[in-house]
């Protein structure tokens, strides 16, 4: 893939995770979140999918164009398979001896009954940590229960807050359960490697549900309970511990942002609004005054925004300090100029698109940088080199493709 960005890129830098080989059988966002950042910092990802069809995150589509699967499989590899066989479980063992880590996301106690459990795994490779995610977990009462990120992010009380208070409660516009589990696998999963390969210790078994997760991302919600009876109550985009704090619609329609989360910001942001009186006022003293009384002091801020401009505001909190920014759609994102000139967002050559935005490595290392290398895989693009290196003839590879092994 043509490099079209500077920043971070260094094509003889090492990568940090080079020699570690991930075999990813998950399907849609969370493994696919996962191995993706493993792949950015040089992990050999291999996606194994199903053959003829693949991973199902190939088939969501967008004007006929599967890119999602453009952007969570960069930098990795595939090969199909059918581990259900008899041939093709003895070809995911004999994968699974030169491997690190393996990725599924299947229903619990699907791998077990095709004999492709922990405990074949790893009896074959004690060293490997295998992940396996799924909606509630490897145990309790709903394992067996099907979990997409959309029931997770109802039942953990994610949706119950998010929205407004007179309004039904409102599911994110994305895959939140799944990427915050797929962030929270790699930790986990960069924890077990280095008790393996630092520590001396023998491979696990990561469990890695979509709802733990996105549970402990909402904080002190359970001690907020105990302590004040109340939970899960919908603000909008105002906060329950810190005022002012919301969306503001300017004079010319647009939005900014405000958050004054500090004593020493709203103090700031009276005085830039010209409203000094107001840091003096009882009922806008201190933060917990302003949350108390956040419905008379809303309209204040509101109606000051009101009275300008977006960029004429933009210019006057930058210059005075103030945590205001503006509220973007994609196009506003995408010709952002801080997002430009840091190369958050990336445009590379694609042959369906032409150009294809995506997002870069999130963070930044300074010695060993990741790198987007080459883009999504074709579905079975790697059989002949993966199968190839494990022994495998390219008559013997063509026969397992024409019996619907691989």
């Amino acid at each position: 893939m043509d490099q079209l960005h500077k920043r971070d890129y260094r094509p003889d830098a090492p990568a940090p995770l080079d020699g570690v080989r991930v075999l990813d059988l998950s399907r849609l966002v969370a493994g696919n979140a996962l191995t993706h950042v493993l792949a950015d910092f040089g992990a050999d990802v291999i996606k194994v999918e199903r053959p003829g069809r693949g991973d199902d995150l190939r088939h969501w589509l967008v004007d006929g164009i599967s890119i999602h699967w453009k952007v969570y499989a960069r930098n990795k590899k595939s090969i199909t398979l059918n581990p259900r066989s008899a041939e093709g479980r003895e070809i995911l063992l004999r994968l699974v001896e030169g491997a690190q880590v393996l990725v599924e996301n299947f229903l619990p106690g699907t791998l077990e009954k095709w004999q492709l459990g922990p405990d074949e795994l790893l009896a074959r490779n004690p060293a490997l940590v295998m992940v396996r995610v799924s909606g509630w977990g490897q145990t309790g009462p709903d394992r067996d229960q099907p979990g997409f990120g959309s029931l997770v992010e109802a039942r953990s009380g994610f949706a119950a807050m998010n929205g407004f208070a007179d309004r039904p409660p409102v599911l994110p516009p994305l895959a939140l359960a799944d990427m915050v589990a797929g962030m929270y696998g790699g930790m986990a999963t960069l924890t077990a490697l280095r008790q393996v390969e630092v520590c001396g210790g023998k491979g696990q078994v990561v469990d890695l549900p979509l709802f733990d997760p996105l549970l402990a991302i909402l904080g002190p919600q359970g001690a907020q309970f105990q302590l004040t009876g109340q939970g899960g109550t919908r603000t909008g985009s105002r906060s329950t511990t810190t005022a002012p704090r919301n969306t503001y619609q300017c004079k010319d329609g647009r939005y900014v942002a405000l958050s004054a989360s500090m004593q020493s910001m709203a103090e700031r942001l009276f005085k830039t609004m010209g409203r000094e009186d107001l840091i003096d006022d009882p009922r806008f003293k201190t933060n917990a005054d302003r949350v108390r009384n956040n419905d008379i002091l809303d309209p204040i801020v509101g109606k000051f925004m009101a009275s300008h401009d977006q960029v004429e505001l933009l210019k006057i909190f930058k210059k005075a300090g103030v945590t205001v920014g503006p509220v973007h759609d994609t196009a506003g994102m995408l010709e952002d100029e801080m997002i430009r000139e840091r190369e958050v967002m990336l445009r590379f050559p694609d042959a369906e698109m032409g150009e294809l935005p995506m997002h870069n490595v999130a963070a930044h290392l300074s010695e060993t940088p990741g790198q987007i290398r080459h883009p999504a895989p074709g579905l079975g693009q790697h059989n002949s080199e993966i199968y190839g290196a494990l022994g495998f003839s390219p008559d013997e590879i063509a026969a397992l493709k024409k019996e619907d092994i691989i």
